[in-house]
């Protein structure tokens, strides 16, 4: 069997050039991933998805690298470049979140009180983000827009991660962009569930889980890494990797899932409330 390895685009950021570059070099000396990994504490999967622009290198295994492939201090000198860039457009109490979502395996939301910002288009992130930040630049507001739009790239991939979201049948009714554009949204969503990349189940409003829904909660399984749970309000966030704590979300979690209307109504509502919103004949 012939496997047909993903080329990495390094004009999609800074991370994904530093990764196309790595592999380039270490091919280049002949070297497989184990043998560049050779003395140093790290797997080779962890190396994979540096290459891939998924990780951030560390400076530890920046160094070794240099010295394994002769490039001059090349990837450690790099290494600060490659962490602005993760960082640009996102809050401080993110960008680390949004590092791990590139790994994760499955992702499990709960949104409460707006769309999440894997699933938002442009003009409805616009609307959030020039709520939260009033005195942002155009070019600040258009710099978190571009984060945000680009974390939903993982959606590419048409297999991972397994991404599961339950919404508050709020956000369908109230909307916070003008019909047109809200139309729009949902139409996005509609689309990402209709080609399979994506399930979503609407929380009516007479669901008996009220005390579950005060958070909205993003969990996310790995391969070879603990769970990890983030919940966040408007100007500050929290990661949860307790697994104690974490089992108690995830049954909170299960239990909304179950309260939730069936996939496929869920997109029933959503298309027909896209139909009014395009129509004019939309009513809170």
């Amino acid at each position: 069997m012939v496997v047909t390895r993903k080329e990495i685009d390094g004009s999609e950021g800074v991370p994904q050039f530093y990764g196309k570059e790595l592999r380039f070099k270490r091919e280049e000396a002949g070297l497989t991933l184990e043998r560049l990994l050779n003395g140093s504490y790290y797997g080779i999967t962890y190396l994979s998805e540096i290459e891939r622009g998924y990780r951030r290198m560390p400076l530890d295994l920046a160094q070794h690298v240099d010295r394994a492939l002769s490039t001059d201090g090349f990837f450690e000198r790099r290494c600060g470049d490659v962490h602005k860039a993760r960082r640009k457009g996102h809050a401080t109490y993110f960008f680390e979140v949004a590092e791990a979502e590139l790994r994760a395996r499955t992702i499990d939301e709960w949104s409460n009180t707006l769309f999440p910002g894997l699933l938002q288009t442009r003009p409805y992130a616009h609307s959030i983000i020039r709520s939260a930040y009033p005195l942002d630049t155009p070019e600040e507001v258009e710099t978190k827009i571009d984060a945000r739009m680009r974390r939903a790239r993982i959606f590419d991939d048409p297999k991972k991660p397994e991404y599961w979201a339950v919404l508050h049948e709020a956000l369908v009714r109230h909307p916070i962009i003008p019909p047109a554009e809200m139309a729009e949204q949902l139409d996005h969503i509609a689309d990402l569930v209709r080609s399979g990349r994506i399930v979503t189940q609407i929380l009516q409003w007479n669901a008996p889980t009220r005390p579950l829904t005060e958070l909205p909660l993003f969990l996310m399984n790995f391969d070879d890494e603990p769970p990890l749970l983030y919940t966040e309000g408007p100007y500050h966030g929290q990661t949860i990797d307790d697994p104690s704590i974490l089992a108690k979300y995830r049954k909170a979690y299960d239990r909304l899932r179950a309260a939730a209307l069936p996939p496929e109504v869920s997109l029933a509502l959503i298309e027909k409330a896209a139909e009014e919103y395009r129509n004019g004949q939309h009513r809170s």
